[in-house]
C-alpha cells in the first residue's frame, strides 16, 4: 500500500469488478482479512503525512471498527468507504457522528468534539488539504455546539447531529468526513497488471 490513490467508486468499471480488486488487494496486504490499527495506521499515514495523521486515522479505524473488536475486516471496510461515496447526507452524518461520539454513548460532549477538531485541523495543515480555517479547533468546537445544541444540555444528540448539520452547509462541511482524506492504495487493475490495455 506504498501508493495513495483514489477510493472505489461506481464510475468506469462496474462497482462488483471494483469491490473484488479492492478485497484481491486487501487479502493480499491483510492475508487474515483483518487489519489492526497499527496495519491501518502505517497505510493511512503513508499516504497522508506520516505522524501528523496518526492521531485521525486511530479515530477513522475506531469508527470503522463497529464491533470494536481492535480490528476491522474488509466488510466493515468496504462498507463505510462505499457510505462516504454514495451515501446520502443523513448516511454520512451518522457515520461522522461516530466518528465524534468516541465512547459509543449516543452523545457529543465538547471534549470529544474538540479532540477530533484538534486531529482534524493537525493533519489539515500539515497536508493543506483544505484551505485554511481563520477558526482555530476550539473556536471551531465552540461556535458548532452553539448552533447545535438546542437544549443546551452540553452535549449533542444524534438528532441535533443530524438536523444542524442539515440546515447549515458550514457544519455540514466541518463536520462530515470527507472520503478523500482517507488515503488507500488502489488495487492494479488487471488489464494494467497484464500489460494490456482496455
Amino acid at each position: 500500500m506504498g501508493q495513495t490513490a483514489t477510493l472505489p467508486c461506481r464510475r468506469g468499471e462496474s462497482y462488483v469488478t471494483e469491490l473484488y480488486q479492492w478485497f484481491r488487494k486487501f487479502i493480499n496486504e491483510c492475508p487474515s482479512g483483518l487489519i489492526t490499527l497499527h496495519e491501518f495506521q502505517r497505510h493511512f499515514c503513508n499516504g497522508t503525512v506520516g505522524s501528523e495523521s496518526a492521531e485521525y486515522a486511530e479515530k477513522i479505524f475506531r469508527t470503522l471498527d463497529n464491533n470494536a473488536d481492535g480490528v476491522v475486516d474488509f466488510r466493515e471496510y468496504v462498507m463505510a468507504i462505499s457510505m462516504l461515496i454514495e451515501g446520502s447526507a443523513v448516511e454520512k452524518l451518522r457515520w461522522s457522528f461516530k466518528l465524534y461520539d468516541k465512547d459509543r454513548d449516543g452523545a457529543i460532549t465538547k471534549e470529544e468534539m474538540l479532540d477530533i477538531m484538534q486531529a482534524v485541523y493537525k493533519m489539515s495543515v500539515a497536508t493543506a488539504l483544505t484551505k485554511p480555517n481563520p477558526l482555530t479547533a476550539e473556536e471551531c468546537t465552540n461556535r458548532i455546539f452553539v448552533r447545535l445544541d438546542k437544549d443546551n444540555n452540553a452535549i449533542i444528540s444524534l438528532e441535533e447531529f443530524i438536523e444542524g448539520a442539515l440546515d447549515d452547509d458550514w457544519i455540514r462541511e466541518m463536520l462530515e468526513c470527507d472520503p478523500s482524506t482517507v488515503k488507500v492504495e488502489r488495487p492494479l487493475r488487471r488489464d494494467t497488471a497484464l500489460g494490456t490495455h482496455g
